[in-house]
């Protein structure tokens, strides 16, 4: 374990309001009669603490390590601007269906300091996706930070055969409400810059959740957006104790890809979506953690703290 606490004024983001900050950005109706969603992103070099006493110096998406969780609905035009506050080009490309022009590479144009760009495409397909610098090189713009979650829920009335699953995955509906949701980005740092990792965590903070738990209710069902984004590893992964969940890889169905399962592996950019309960446990603190040991010892590890309600 690591000794100490990180102070989150200090950083301007803190790991267990991460969990539940989702970025809505702003709704409005767009000239075709359409919802347009609108988000705003800014590149900002910052130096924030990645444990307790242990400083890294990250290239950030609005300040922040992962960047804002983005949040739409299928079907909605979504439309991000971006700025580069940064020292260093930059640019955004999301994993989703788009236009060349909108993929955020080298060849569709990076972003130099000071300079505006304002990405625009539907949002399609739903599910757990996430969107990163593309600016070369690569492993250096992902592994300073610039990523982030990025979620698009499936709109029910396209899915009348699953109706009641998609409306459990829309935010703001009754069948939402009754489910604790979390985001979870599975990151690491090089911290001598060797490209060898010192520290794994969660969300940035090395056993932030250990420190202080994630406190679930046993009456209602989980479900965790679970992105790795980890450098220099090929494959990080999340294990959780004395319980088992359902998984959906990437989550673009609304069956699960694997039922009942406590482990799951994710190479770089893969993610999914977790669902499980505690409803017959006792109450009390359940681990979960990379069953990488290395990770583990290193910050990748945490605690649920299942309470009755």
């Amino acid at each position: 374990m690591t000794v100490g606490s990180v102070d989150p004024q200090r950083n301007g983001f803190d790991p267990s309001t991460m969990l539940t900050d989702w970025d809505f950005g702003t709704l409005s109706e767009g000239e075709d009669g359409r919802p347009l969603r609108t988000f705003e992103v800014e590149a900002i070099d910052k130096e924030i603490e990645i444990a307790p006493g242990v400083m890294f110096p990250a290239w950030t998406f609005n300040g922040r390590v992962p960047g804002p969780a983005l949040r739409a609905k299928e079907g909605e035009r979504l439309r991000i601007i971006f700025r580069n506050y940064g020292s260093h080009p930059h640019s955004m490309h999301f994993h989703g269906i788009h236009s060349w022009r909108m993929d955020g590479v080298p060849g569709a144009g990076l972003i130099n300091p000071g300079e505006e760009f304002i990405y625009e495409f539907d949002a399609k397909p739903f599910g757990c996706h996430l969107y990163h610098c593309h600016a070369l090189p690569l492993k250096r713009h992902m592994h300073k930070g610039m990523y982030g979650a990025f979620v698009i829920d499936p709109d029910p009335e396209l899915h009348p055969e699953l109706a009641e699953v998609a409306r459990s995955r829309l935010h703001g509906t009754p069948e939402n409400a009754r489910w604790q949701e979390l985001v979870m980005v599975m990151n690491a740092f090089d911290t001598n810059f060797d490209n060898e990792n010192e520290l794994y965590a969660v969300n940035t903070v090395a056993h932030a959740y250990s420190n202080r738990p994630i406190r679930i209710e046993k009456s209602r069902p989980v479900r965790i957006y679970l992105v790795n984004v980890t450098e220099f590893d090929p494959i990080n992964s999340f294990h959780l104790h004395a319980n088992f969940f359902d998984y959906y890889d990437t989550g673009t169905t609304l069956t699960p890809t694997l039922k009942t399962v406590d482990l799951i592996m994710q190479c770089q950019a893969q993610r999914g979506i977790l669902e499980f309960n505690y409803a017959n446990h006792e109450a009390g603190q359940y681990m979960f953690h990379a069953h990488q040991a290395e990770f583990t010892e290193l910050g990748w590890m945490g605690m649920f703290d299942v309470v009755e309600q």
